[in-house]
């Protein structure tokens, strides 16, 4: 009535199925290394980016700060003092704000 399955046949099942299952794990692992090298070249990009802006912005305090050294001391004073004004009201004991 019912056919018992060969021993050779479960055989070429599993290693078709190992086969199968190797191809997979290929095929993500070199999904995987692509989206790792794109998302190392965009940080790499971020990276530069940033630095890029952090030296103009500091050409261009450097030349605010030589062309108004009053001005630029008094905004740096004025905004310590806001900073401590912060500090200190989130420091104050019973945590109100």
């Amino acid at each position: 009535m019912f056919k018992k399955p060969s021993a050779d046949g479960a055989m070429h099942s599993a290693e078709t199925i190992l086969e199968n299952t190797q191809r997979a794990a290929n095929g993500a692992l070199e999904d995987m290394t692509h989206a790792l090298d794109h998302s190392m070249e965009r940080a790499r990009e971020a990276g530069a980016q940033l630095r890029s802006s952090a030296h103009r912005a500091s050409l261009v305090t450097g030349n605010l700060i030589r062309h108004d050294p009053v001005k630029s001391v008094l905004i740096a004073a004025a905004a310590g003092a806001a900073l401590m004004a912060i500090v200190n009201l989130l420091a104050r004991p019973g945590g109100r704000y």
